[in-house]
This record gives C-alpha cells, structure tokens and sequence, in this order.
C-alpha cells in the first residue's frame, strides 16, 4: 500500500512524495493521519538547514531514525485514527484516536504501543500540542520555580505561551514574557504574563533592567530561554541576579553567535539548566514515568485549550508554502498545522 510522506530535499526546499508502506507485522497498526504541526522552531530550523547533516534525527524517537542527510523526513506531531490492525492486536482499537511522534505522512504503519490514545474529550487540535505541552512541563520542573520568586520568560511562541501558562499558577512575584512580536506579547498578557517587554526595544529593556536591579538590588531570580536566539541568552545573563538560574529549553542549531559568560555570568554565580523534553532529571525519573507524565499532558491541554493557537492551516501539497510562512516568522504566525481529511 502507498502514503504520501513530505521530505526536505535541500535547504528551504519540501515536497510530498508517495511512499511503500510496509505490511502489517504483528502488534502493528495502520493510522490514518487527520492533522499533523509544523514545530514553528525545530522545523523552521530543519527548513533552513541550519542543522548538522551527521546529526540523527531524534536519537530517542523510533519513528526519526538516520541523519540530516537529505533527502529526508522530519516531523514530530501527528494525529489520526486506527483503521487496521496486524495479528495480537484486537478489534477494540479500530477507529481509536491516537497521537504518534512521527513525520509528516497521511498514512502510517507503527506498533501499537508507539500511539498514545487521545482521551475522547480533548480535540484532535488540540492533542496536536501534546509535545509542546510536555516540553512546557518538563522546563517547569526541571527549573523548580519558588514561591515569590520574579521570572522572566523569552520567546512567546507556543512553548513560550504554554510555559508562561503554567508559571501563571505559581505564587510568583513577578512573571515578565519577552517577545520581539508584538501579537506575540498581546496573546503572553492573556495567557498569563504579569507584563511583557520587547527585547529590541533599548528603553523598555533598560527600564526592565532598572526596576529588577533596583530596592535589593536582587535582578531576575529565573529565567527560561525559550526563543531560538543566542542573542536571547545574553539578555536573560543580563536580567539574571547573584545565584539565579536559567533554563535552556531553545535548540539553537548551528547557531554560532558569542555567548557572553564574562562578568555579570561569573561574578553572579549564574547557574546555567538545560532541559530537554526526551529525558527528565534523575531526581524525577523515578515517580515520573511516561504515563504519569502523559496523564499530566492531557489534563492540561484540557484546562489550556491550546488550539487556539492555531493560526494557519493547509493541505498536504501546500507543503512549501507553509514551510515558507514558518521560516519567515511573520508576526501573525503561531502554529501551522496540515490537515489530511475530516475529523
């Protein structure tokens, strides 16, 4: 049986391919894709070839094996339903709606036990955010927040606004959200941000500045670094005060720009976190396992209903366009996503 499967083939190139699918084996299931989202910076990096071609894919996903070498499939968020099964698998999972941290594809085959059902309450828009979701809550635990304490988040994309989302229910003194884009900060404020500042803007950066380091003279206690940009990382060395912490949640590529770990980062004993959403930290592994985790995904989609982030939608052969639009990071671009057939 064919699918079609979208490849990079070059830098700033895609195309939509027609695939074999293998036979079903047994414990496998074939899905039929209903939606699948373009991560709008991993995959703006990947689009741009800003990435090491002998690096893998994803180490840690089944579904990513080999390199950046091109031609190649990326992708890490589909959705779909189950419309066949191979031998040991039973009949109660046709028509079951599942999530699979797979590239994007109309049809896939994988082993049951790689699809996470969607609970029947939560959308398949909706269950699209289950990553980012994931990563939003694996930040906030590795970054273990104080009650408090004043925290500043860069980057206000969809990691950045579901972060800020869930630090809004800490007993915070302060939670400021950094984004150059100004529809960007307007949705920060309404999903929960105390204030939001334009990092290119020199006088609201300083006044920042001032107002943190002013009275005890204390500067940020935390920062997340959550939007791509080394330039970002300065800042937050910036705004951080004596034994503040950042968390790293950004990829940054093949970026190469200076990082500034001179004064400020060594005289105030700046501890630097990175996180990453593949593993948690040791301290947690042993209560968190994946289920407890996913258990802990869904709910909070349920309470943010992050499928309001969408903001664009397109058809599989708009793959170009689409990438275009990601990589381009125009002010009215959140999340896109492809959308295969009806729900």
């Amino acid at each position: 049986m064919s699918a079609s499967a979208l490849f990079h083939t070059a830098p700033g190139r895609v195309v939509w391919r027609e695939v074999t699918l293998p036979p079903l084996g047994a414990g496998q299931v074939r899905v039929e894709a209903v939606y699948s989202a373009i991560s709008p910076g991993t995959e703006s990096l990947v689009f741009q070839g800003r990435v090491p071609r002998d690096m893998t894919l994803d180490a840690t996903l089944d579904n990513l094996p080999g390199t950046f070498e091109y031609p190649f499939s990326y992708g890490y968020a589909l959705v779909g339903r189950i419309v066949e099964h191979g031998g040991g698998v039973s009949d109660d999972c046709l028509g079951r709606r599942v999530f699979l941290f797979h590239p994007h594809q109309d049809q896939v085959v994988a082993p049951l036990g790689q699809c996470l059902m969607i609970p029947e309450d939560i959308p398949y828009r909706a269950a699209l955010f289950a990553p980012n979701m994931e990563s939003a809550l694996s930040f906030v635990m590795d970054a273990a927040p104080l009650v408090g304490e004043r925290v500043l988040v860069f980057g206000q994309g969809v990691v950045g606004l579901l972060t800020t989302a869930v630090l809004a229910r800490f007993p915070l003194g302060r939670l400021t959200g950094a984004d150059m884009l100004a529809p960007r900060r307007e949705r920060s404020l309404d999903w929960g941000a105390m204030e939001v500042v334009d990092p290119a803007d020199a006088g609201a950066w300083e006044a920042l500045y001032r107002e943190l380091f002013s009275g005890d003279g204390r500067g940020a206690d935390l920062c997340f670094e959550l939007s791509g940009s080394l330039e970002a990382l300065n800042q937050a060395i910036a705004m951080t005060g004596f034994a503040g912490r950042i968390l790293l949640g950004s990829w940054y590529g093949a970026a190469d720009r200076p990082v500034n770990l001179g004064g400020p980062f060594h005289r105030r004993r700046i501890s630097l976190i990175s996180s990453q959403v593949s593993t948690l930290s040791p301290g947690l592994t042993g209560r968190w396992d994946k289920v407890r985790r996913m258990t802990l995904v869904w709910d909070w989609l349920r309470r943010l209903s992050p499928e309001t982030l969408i903001t664009h939608e397109f058809r599989p052969d708009e793959c170009q366009q689409a990438f275009e639009l990601c990589s381009h990071r125009e002010d009215s671009v959140l999340q896109t996503v492809f959308r295969y057939s009806t729900d």
